[in-house]
């Protein structure tokens, strides 16, 4: 079998500890795609696999500030032009009265950037994924940690690849095919 048919190599690891250092060692051996997948959260593991920061929170930003951007000129153009309606002798646009909409406006835009943004980051929706081959994998979300190593990282030989993660600690170490 080919690499390019491969989805990579996995292997299991028993704690939040040997996750850690596995991620750091195999990071540090030179392999770049690497993923950890364990049943919560471990502090520093994103640093561990050397992933750089996500850029979602700019996107958020964006979607703000082009939220309010939308709710002033909509506004403006409403009550200035379109439809001129004095309320309590202000002018028909005056921007304080502006600003409950243009909160609620940008509030909504940086939500929707949020939620769409994150599933086409992650590439979601994905209905399957080549890891659920794994044999223990339905454990990762009691109590054990997976580390994975996809085919497409540079350095990838599914040998080499596999002997390796043995070596730090990996059982359970599999090949897994890519659909």
């Amino acid at each position: 079998m080919s690499d390019s048919k491969k989805f990579g190599v996995v292997a299991e690891f028993d704690s939040a500890a040997a996750i850690y250092k596995a991620a750091e060692t195999t990071t540090d051996a030179g392999y770049t795609k690497v993923d950890a997948h364990t049943p919560f959260p471990v502090h520093g593991l994103e640093k561990a696999l050397k992933q750089p920061p996500s850029h979602l929170g700019w996107f958020c930003v964006l979607g703000g500030i082009t939220g309010i951007g939308i709710a002033q000129a909509m506004q403006w153009w409403m009550n200035s032009f379109d439809y001129e309606y004095w309320v309590s002798g202000k002018e028909p646009y005056s921007w304080p009265t502006t600003i409950p909409i243009t909160f609620e406006l940008m509030v909504l835009l940086t939500a929707f950037v949020a939620v769409f943004g994150m599933f086409g980051i992650n590439r979601l929706p994905r209905w399957h994924h080549p890891i659920f081959k794994h044999s223990t994998i339905h454990r990762v979300t009691d109590d054990r940690f997976f580390l994975s190593v996809e085919a497409t990282d540079p350095k990838f030989d599914a040998a080499k690849t596999v002997e390796f993660l043995q070596g730090i600690g990996g059982v359970n170490v599999e090949v897994l095919e890519d659909d």
